[in-house]
């Protein structure tokens, strides 16, 4: 894998600037990967699987570091606006959920106490931070559904009331028909 320094490079690129959240999910990917004994991200690309909790800074960076992503279905964005993301191998079965602790937001002023910039104090104390004072890591066990893995699509199905196709098992069934999410529990946007 790459180091620190060149992986936050990266990252920083992607997402277009730097900040604290950019170093966060640099070592939180880092951390994950290593705890799930993947060594080099993109050789064993199809051996895992990443769960994010939030959409911030630390996901693109976690996107970034892993080569995960949405459209390859290897990345889950779960809306839990928790600053976690769980690292599952999809071979062995090891996961790990690390957290992002609230507290390392007070403990950065101990490692950078010249800095007077709350905001940059953190981004340059995340750097150096012991990874136990900034993150929480558990061991965890993960059943990623056969509908959720990597690949082409399970299935595909089509909605009975507006005739759009659904994949991977997301249609819900009414009176013994499949309707797509929108039919069946409402829109977020309303058609004009």
């Amino acid at each position: 894998m790459e180091t620190f320094d060149q992986l936050l490079e990266k990252s920083t690129k992607i997402h277009g600037h730097i900040c604290a959240g950019q170093v966060i999910g640099v070592r939180m990917s880092m951390i994950g990967l290593r705890e799930i004994g993947i060594d080099d991200p993109k050789v064993q690309r199809k051996d895992f699987y990443v769960l994010v909790e939030i959409d911030r800074c630390a996901t693109d960076a976690i996107q970034t570091v892993t080569g995960c992503s949405l459209g390859k279905r290897s990345l889950k964005w779960l809306d839990y606006g928790i600053m976690a993301a769980t690292f599952v191998n999809l071979k062995t079965g090891k996961a790990v959920r690390i957290t992002a602790l609230e507290e390392s937001r007070e403990t950065s002023k101990k490692y950078c106490p010249e800095i007077g910039d709350k905001y940059k104090q953190q981004l340059e104390a995340y750097r150096i931070m012991p990874e136990n004072e900034l993150f929480k890591v558990q061991p965890v066990k993960v059943a990623v559904p056969e509908e959720d893995m990597p690949g082409r699509p399970k299935r595909r199905v089509q909605c009975e009331r507006c005739g759009d196709w659904v994949q991977d098992c997301r249609e819900i069934m009414q009176d013994g028909k499949p309707l797509c999410k929108p039919c069946a529990l409402g829109r977020y946007y309303e058609i004009i």
